[in-house]
């Protein structure tokens, strides 16, 4: 299969990584990233969380510091919007976008599904399309009770180090999640493993997008 690469495939990029909740952009690109932030030495990373309770923020911090390692003078940003009420917030949550574009002219934009059945990951990647224009947007996909995963087309192979580091780093850092029946190892593997095939990947773990528009 011919694989593609982004940009000349050796220089350092800027990514924006937008997430509603605070795991979101770990469970979706958490692998993804740290094989490009591996591969492309220098890159920076604009992270921005969109709504996170007091012990959220922190978990989410430690966490982004953690995947963030090699990309040192990345900037975290946590906002505190209502969690499962971002329709009727989204005129709020607009205006931080519109901040986002003033002060940061990202290579590649990682969010949320447009056709994701929880309300606040709509409501990210809507307005991620609405104000990123005329960039590359990689939507992630995030497993959950809805069964709405469909059928991506941009696959990123991970080694088996790469995938445990995520699934290691997600069950360390976001605590209070462990009392949800399916914040565990085995959904994050299982996805990850089921991407592979998909994609032939040779340590039998990849993480996968679905890209609406992709220019040569």
């Amino acid at each position: 299969m011919l694989r593609a690469t982004l940009g000349d495939g050796s220089s350092p990029l800027s990514l924006l990584c937008l997430g509603a909740h605070s795991d979101d952009i770990e469970i979706g690109c958490g692998g993804t990233l740290l094989r490009l932030l591996s591969e492309r030495p220098g890159s920076k990373v604009h992270w921005v969380v969109f709504s996170a309770s007091p012990e959220r923020q922190l978990e989410a911090r430690a966490s982004a510091a953690d995947f963030l390692q090699a990309a040192p003078g990345s900037q975290v940003v946590v906002h505190h919007f209502r969690e499962s009420y971002f329709p009727s917030l989204a005129s709020d949550i607009k205006d931080k976008f519109e901040e986002l574009k003033r002060a940061f002219a990202p290579d590649l934009v990682f969010c949320h599904r447009r056709t994701d059945d929880h309300q606040d990951h709509r409501v990210i990647a809507e307005l991620s399309w609405n104000t990123f224009r005329n960039h590359a947007i990689w939507e992630y996909e995030i497993a959950k009770y809805e069964g709405d995963l469909g059928a991506p087309n941009v696959y990123v192979p991970l080694t088996r180090e790469l995938a445990d580091r995520k699934v290691g780093s997600l069950l360390l850092h976001f605590k209070s999640q462990l009392n949800r029946p399916w914040f565990r190892s085995d959904t994050f593997h299982g996805l990850m493993s089921l991407r592979s095939i998909e994609c032939n990947a040779a340590e039998g773990r990849a993480e996968a997008f679905y890209v609406r528009k992709l220019v040569l």
